[in-house]
């Protein structure tokens, strides 16, 4: 049987407007109709507007009828998360505590978007303020994962993860500080690049902060890769503009053969790692061991202090905005969120100075492990995805990030990380193997990830919606 419309890849829809078999207006109502089945489910988006989406596909299909297509994804379906500004939208940023004031302008991601002639098909849901590895939000209803609706997407791109499992076409933007394409990305079984700090433009920028592409499939990234990492003057850590041959990330099973890569089973700190999410990591390193890389243990290298003191840090960081906030407003921001950040009010100079030092023994720390290797490979995640209603694995403001200890130190040094499906629990829930490999080496972690894709255990189809009444989005 053909796959539907909005099953297909963007490289495949490119093709087919290219031979003039496929319009873009029939992919845009293929896409309309699958979220439509779908959305009153998972709540993964956020200013869905179809007359929108069906002018944006109308105008594709009379540049593609002309031949004169605007870019690499003219007329494939996009999705941008809720953080990521797009011209005269609101950005709350997750949160019932920020004034909805249209945007100004495009953010960088965004900006790429509209210049290759992307169809932007809606924003995508996040937690208050990105600060959580859930769709829990105080704004947005609550996101759910495709694969098992009583579970979470993971986050803080929750509705990116779970529009990419469900088919809501093959382009999504996330975002990612401590792990927030990788989570979701690994709990819904999709494939995502958190690339080299500055790789992909963003504004604003801060320390750690990366956009990135969460797609079903490596192609689809490398393919939003050239697109996303045109360079944009407004991110201050924006790296030099590269001729980056993004279409060769297809290199094959060969592209193993030789590489030293280390397999890193605990992380140092915070939660154990799950038996089945072991048992999978193992297997992938043995599958990769037979197509003849040389797979070595890696000793844990992140600790609990470091993790500690990034914590302090953004709860301070929290702290200091929130009380700039009206007490009513402050009071419509996530409970958890707050007594979070209100937790950091009795620190001193002296702590916090001890917590921000954290950040750079993380990345020192992980470059210096990483320099015997040309890849890392590890869990993404210890856990599986949580129950949905939780705002994180732990259910406590007071250990929030427990989870993100194989995630967050490769924010911290730089280096670019993919999360990829790599077997799936006794309950069917999806296990993320993460593939970091060294500062700017961004499409090698892609060929990686590509080789593996070919060799790993076979996948389950993807999840569908549960009925097929139809449910009208709001």
């Amino acid at each position: 049987m053909a796959e539907a419309l909005h099953e297909l890849s963007a490289p495949a829809l490119v093709d087919l407007y290219r031979r003039r078999e496929v319009s873009p207006v029939e992919v845009a109502r293929s896409v309309l109709g699958h979220v439509e089945r779908w959305e009153y489910y998972l709540q993964a988006l956020y200013l869905l507007r179809p007359d929108q989406v069906m002018e944006q596909a109308r105008a594709s299909e009379a540049r593609w009828m002309k031949g004169r297509p605007l870019g690499l994804i003219d007329g494939v379906p996009v999705t941008i998360k809720d953080n990521i500004a797009t011209q005269g939208d609101p950005t709350p940023l997750g949160t019932a505590a920020v004034e909805l004031v249209p945007a100004v302008a495009d953010a960088p991601p965004a900006a790429r978007v509209r210049e290759h002639g992307g169809v932007v098909l809606a924003k995508t849901t996040m937690p208050d303020y990105g600060m959580l590895s859930s769709g829990l939000s105080s704004f947005h209803k609550l996101a759910r994962n495709p694969w098992d609706l009583t579970r979470t997407p993971g986050g803080s791109s929750a509705g990116a993860g779970a529009a990419a499992a469900a088919g809501y076409g093959p382009l999504h933007i996330g975002t990612d500080i401590g792990g927030s394409l990788r989570l979701p990305a690994g709990w819904c079984g999709i494939f995502t690049l958190k690339p080299s700090l500055g790789r992909v433009p963003i504004d604003p920028p801060y320390m750690g902060r990366a956009a990135g592409p969460m797609t079903r499939t490596v192609a689809d990234a490398a393919l939003f890769m050239h697109v996303l990492s045109g360079a944009d003057e407004r991110d201050s850590m924006n790296l030099p503009p590269q001729d980056i041959p993004w279409g060769s990330f297809e290199a094959g099973a060969a592209r193993l053969r030789g590489l030293r890569i280390g397999l890193l089973l605990e992380a140092g700190c915070g939660l154990a790692v799950e038996p089945e999410v072991r048992a999978a990591i193992v297997r992938a390193g043995q599958v990769l061991e037979r197509a003849g890389a040389v797979v070595a243990p890696m000793k844990p290298f992140m600790t609990q202090g470091m993790l500690d003191g990034m914590d302090h840090f953004w709860r301070m960081r929290s702290h200091i905005d929130m009380k700039a906030l009206p007490a009513a407003t402050k009071a419509r921001v996530l409970p958890y969120i707050q007594q979070w950040a209100d937790s950091a009010a009795g620190m001193t100079g002296e702590a916090v100075y001890r917590a921000f030092h954290q950040f750079h023994l993380t990345r020192v720390t992980t470059v210096n492990a990483c320099r015997p290797f040309d890849y890392v490979i590890s869990p993404v995640s210890p856990v599986p995805a949580a129950a949905a209603e939780l705002p994180s694995p732990t259910n406590d403001p007071m250990r929030p990030l427990e989870h993100i200890g194989f995630t967050v130190p490769f924010n911290m040094s730089e280096q670019p990380a993919a999360s990829i499906n790599c077997g799936y629990t006794s309950n069917g829930l999806p296990i993320g193997l993460q593939i970091a490999g060294k500062r700017f080496d961004d499409l090698g972690v892609l060929q990686v990830a590509r080789a593996f894709e070919l060799i790993r255990e076979q996948q389950r189809p993807w999840p569908q919606p549960p009925s097929e009444a139809i449910h009208h989005v709001d």
